[in-house]
């Protein structure tokens, strides 16, 4: 019944819908849940160790049979800069001393590591269906190895010309990400967030440009927006937000809440609290210091020092410095088990294109 069947076919999944791997917010409980609804369940891995990678596999492993998605970083990792770390730290001061915080103590730095050679060897060992990707590819001979371990490849594209890139450098499926999409920009050929093409602007055009499945992702977050990528010429999507307030997350209460009250134009695309731009609910640390600011440290090392701030005024009840990463359809999610969530998107799907087909 879905006019598109290479995503299902190639992932042996029930629908053509991709649970987005969102690190620090969810981990195996979300993947298995969505897929037992059906769904191809993603565990974010950026911020995992290998140890703690391979714990999260087993898990799922013993839990179900379904296919499951590694998804990895593989950006440029960038020294820290100790000028502008500094600079950073003073330009956050007025926040420390109102929570009465020292900014001289020591703090961990943020944990967002590229894939690497270390982190190739635990995909060799699991094998992983799909392997995925975040900010382009890894070089070629890590890429060879994961495809030796038999594992199917997934990167982001946010341009056309990103899309042919991805094509051309032997992935299986690229995902069509727009603007309107939660968390990080996987942009990779282009640093410049004001030539995001839009979901339904993006989709089709790189659908035209290359010849493997593409999957649509941003501001899909129910029956109607999966049944618009499939009119679009996708061959599935990829949900995030719409999931986020599914009992299954690691979502904490009082970000539940902020969820449930977010409105469609309440996230903006900041670089305050990684250095790196991505989508979330508005804070009072994107509002006062950025969204964007020249002043934040290169990927991750902005987030070095909100990690003091944010564990502080969480305890006070607020969110003036989490990074609660959402799309634009933050609207439409619901609290509901992720694989009950997930055959209701599928349902709702399949009924909007049998009316469009009829």
């Amino acid at each position: 019944m879905w006019p598109d069947r290479r995503l299902i076919d190639l992932f042996k999944t029930e629908f053509p819908i991709v649970l987005a791997p969102m690190a620090g917010v969810m981990d195996a409980e979300l993947v298995i849940a969505a897929a037992q609804g059906g769904a191809l369940g993603s565990l974010p891995c950026a911020m995992l160790s290998a140890e703690k990678a391979r714990e999260q596999i087993q898990i799922i492993r013993q839990r179900i049979s379904a296919p499951v998605n590694m998804n990895f970083f593989c950006h440029q990792a960038v020294p820290a800069d100790p000028l502008r770390e500094a600079r950073w730290k003073e330009r956050l001061a007025p926040y420390y001393n109102e929570l009465g915080l020292d900014p001289a103590a020591p703090i961990n730095a943020a944990n967002r590591a590229p894939f690497d050679a270390a982190v190739c060897s635990v995909v060799e060992e699991l094998k992983p269906e799909i392997v995925s990707f975040h900010f382009g590819l890894p070089e070629q001979s890590l890429l060879a190895r994961v495809r030796a371990a038999g594992c199917k490849v997934m990167s982001a594209a946010t341009t056309v010309r990103e899309a042919i890139w991805l094509e051309e450098h032997g992935t299986d499926v690229i995902i069509a990400q727009g603007a309107e999409a939660g968390g990080h920009r996987g942009m990779f050929l282009t640093e410049n967030i004001a030539e995001q093409p839009g979901t339904f602007a993006l989709v089709p055009q790189v659908v035209d440009a290359v010849s493997v499945p593409v999957i649509a992702a941003g501001g899909i977050a129910d029956g109607r927006g999966i049944a618009a990528a499939f009119a679009l010429g996708a061959a599935g999507v990829q949900i995030g937000t719409a999931y986020l307030r599914c009992p299954e997350s690691k979502v904490s209460a009082l970000a539940r809440t902020a969820l449930a009250q977010g409105w469609d134009d309440s996230t903006v695309i900041t670089n305050v609290m990684t250095g790196r731009p991505a989508r979330g609910l508005v804070n009072r640390a994107m509002g006062e210091v950025g969204p964007i600011s020249p002043d934040a440290p290169e990927f991750p090392h902005a987030a070095t020092a909100f990690g003091p701030l944010k564990a502080a005024a969480e305890k006070q009840g607020k969110l003036d410095f989490t990074n609660l990463w959402a799309g634009q359809a933050v609207r439409l999610g619901r609290d509901m088990p992720a694989a009950e969530l997930t055959r209701a998107l599928a349902g709702s799907a399949l009924a909007r294109l049998s009316q469009l087909a009829g």
